[in-house]
């Protein structure tokens, strides 16, 4: 088994104190964890072990084993017993689904937008455009994740229906975990995500619904590239 830890660097044993309360031991756990494996550290077949987690983070297995119960129950490993937490893979046909799912919410979005009007849709436009996801900088890998999430959720959200904000912030981790494979690291990805994401947004700042709708469809079948499955995706009408 892999010492591999993830990116972001969480205190083995804190030394702040202060007003804030110190974080319960298995919500460490369990928020390491998961960073793992959203940000790749931890890949699909990985097999983590409780007492490698534990010694990181010098804590008890108790904790650990807390965080992996909850992290079987949201669909992330599976246990065995005396032998540790596998990382279950993302299957071609769930990263194909949830691709589908994402542009049929996605440009509903950008419909509804268009629908309440040519001014909604230009400033949500502006916004996007000033968005970390189009101006990345020094971002980390997994920053990069987040703020590829990030944008595309703000989009959604604007367009004001709570049921299908729901809907797609409930795809979010899974969302995570499939552009965690997809190279963000490697510059000429990075430069290629950020050029879309820009494409996107001026689409929508210039009102051109279809333009963005189109943009919006390549973006993810660049994406879909990138992890090595199949970039059809349904032609949905602009």
């Amino acid at each position: 088994m892999s010492n591999t830890t993830p990116s972001e660097t969480i205190p083995a044993s804190p030394t702040t104190t202060g007003d804030h309360e110190r974080e319960p031991a298995a919500d460490r756990a369990y928020r390491h964890v998961k960073t793992g494996l959203l940000d790749g550290s931890y890949p699909d077949g990985h097999l983590l072990s409780e007492g490698e987690i534990a010694q990181t983070l010098r804590m008890s297995r108790t904790p650990v084993r807390e965080a992996f119960l909850r992290l079987q129950s949201e669909g992330f490993l599976r246990l065995y017993p005396k032998r540790g937490a596998l990382v279950v893979p993302i299957t071609p046909a769930e990263a194909h689904s949830l691709m589908e799912a994402r542009l049929t919410l996605e440009s509903f979005a950008i419909d509804k937008l268009a629908a309440l009007g040519r001014q909604q849709l230009t400033a949500i436009g502006r916004e996007l455009l000033e968005h970390p996801a189009c101006h990345p900088g020094e971002l980390s890998d997994a920053e990069m994740h987040e703020a590829d999430r990030a944008f595309h959720a703000r989009l959604v959200a604007a367009a004001d229906s709570p049921v299908v904000t729901d809907l797609y912030n409930a795809l979010r981790d899974r969302q995570l975990r499939i552009t965690a494979t997809a190279r963000t690291h490697e510059s000429s990805r990075r430069a290629a995500v950020t050029e879309q994401h820009n494409g996107l947004a001026t689409a929508l700042r210039d009102g051109d619904t279809a333009l963005a709708k189109h943009r919006l469809r390549e973006h993810l079948a660049h994406t879909m590239r990138a992890i090595g499955i199949s970039e059809h995706l349904p032609h949905l009408d602009t």
